[in-house]
């Protein structure tokens, strides 16, 4: 049995990575999400195992010490990490899994799996990633200008991926990795 991909979608804050998510795995019901684990409160409509693991931060530490988290990060004040062992055994199943994440935790990802498919999701524009941050109605003033702010720099960093897809339109954007996906597992070098 070969084994599964793990493909690693990320991009700024607002960018629209858990709609496209969803909308992947509904697409393609085979792909595995994993879910990760945070420190932040949970938003409206969030459950604990379905969208985070929503754990303390003495919980969290006790993750990192234990070595139970493929990456993890410190993002706005609070942590997220991505529970390994789960990873780990989806790809030897032979089962593709994404990893919706940071930016931090992407690259650290990176590190651990450079053979996974990094796909960095940009957004139409700054002035639109701006807008769909506000649109939450979840953040202050300042925490919007600091997301806009780690924005521009997570930008930068988008040479470090092996994709970029812009989320113009949530169908085309679904498309795109799709193909991506499909011809990941066409590599010869796979």
């Amino acid at each position: 049995m070969s084994k599964g991909l793990l493909i690693v979608l990320s991009g700024p804050s607002g960018v629209g990575k858990g709609t496209v998510c969803s909308e992947l795995r509904r697409r393609m019901p085979g792909l595995v999400y994993s879910v990760s684990a945070t420190t932040r409160q949970p938003r409206a409509g969030e459950e604990h195992g379905v969208n985070y693991f929503f754990k303390t931060h003495e919980q969290f530490q006790e993750m990192i010490a234990n070595d139970q988290l493929l990456e993890h990060a410190q993002y706005v004040s609070n942590y997220y990490g991505t529970p390994r062992d789960f990873v780990e055994q989806t790809i030897n199943s032979g089962k593709d899994i994404i990893l919706e994440i940071e930016v931090q935790g992407a690259l650290k990802v990176k590190e651990k799996f450079p053979e996974g498919v990094f796909v960095f999701l940009l957004p139409p524009s700054m002035d639109e990633l701006k807008d769909r941050i506000v649109g939450r109605g979840t953040e202050n003033q300042a925490t919007i200008d600091h997301r806009m702010s780690v924005a521009v720099d997570e930008i930068g960093l988008l040479e470090y991926y092996d994709y970029a897809v812009v989320n113009d339109q949530i169908d085309l954007a679904c498309k795109r990795i799709e193909s991506i996906i499909v011809a990941e597992h066409c590599k010869v070098r796979k």
